[in-house]
Order: structure tokens, then C-alpha cells, then sequence
């Protein structure tokens, strides 16, 4: 996982892109050495709070209406393609009533 973060940065750092904040779960997969690699290149590493299984479900409902309501039915054809889809799904998602939204699958 170290390497990945360093690809990650380095990645990042040749398309000219950057965050400044990571949040990840606490596996034992992620070492220091791996929060080091970030926090070297100026990304805050925050961690979810032990224990805590739904610390993460808003993020998981956003991607999970992303993939329902765009992303099964777009093909993306590339980083630029994807940039623009969402950026006007935002607009779409943040300006549409409520009732107006595709009805969400019941669990």
C-alpha cells in the first residue's frame, strides 16, 4: 500500500491535480509508512473512529447513487469525459426537487 500511495502521489503530481485530505478506515494494511508517503506531499490522513462500521455511509449512499443514477447509464470514455459528466450531474443532482430524482431501489 506504501507504493501505491507513492504512485498515487507521483501520479498527481504529473497531471498537475492534488487533495489535501484522505480519510480511510483503520486496516492494518495502511501503515505509517503509508500515511508518511501522503503527509510528505501535503495530504492530511484522517482516520474513521474505531469501531464505528457506519462512519462512512454517507460517502457509500453518494457513491452508490452515483453508480445507480449516472454511472450504470453513461459510458465514460475517458478522465476529461468524467470530469464533465459529473460536474453537470452535480449541477442536476443540487438543483433537482426531490420528487423529481429516479426513485431509489428498495434493499
Amino acid at each position: 500500500m506504501t507504493q501505491r500511495a507513492r504512485n498515487l502521489v507521483i501520479d498527481l503530481d504529473e497531471a498537475g491535480g492534488s487533495f489535501r485530505l484522505l480519510i480511510r478506515h483503520r486496516d492494518t494494511k495502511y501503515t505509517t509508512a503509508f500515511d508518511t508517503v501522503l503527509a510528505d506531499a501535503g495530504v492530511e490522513v484522517v482516520t474513521t473512529p474505531p469501531q464505528a462500521p457506519r462512519a462512512n455511509a454517507i460517502c457509500e449512499r453518494l457513491v452508490g447513487t452515483l453508480r445507480r443514477e449516472l454511472l450504470d447509464r453513461v459510458l465514460i470514455l475517458g478522465e476529461g469525459h468524467l470530469r464533465a459528466v459529473l460536474a453537470e450531474y452535480q449541477v442536476h443532482y443540487n438543483t433537482a426537487a426531490p420528487g423529481h430524482r429516479p426513485a431509489r431501489p428498495r434493499r
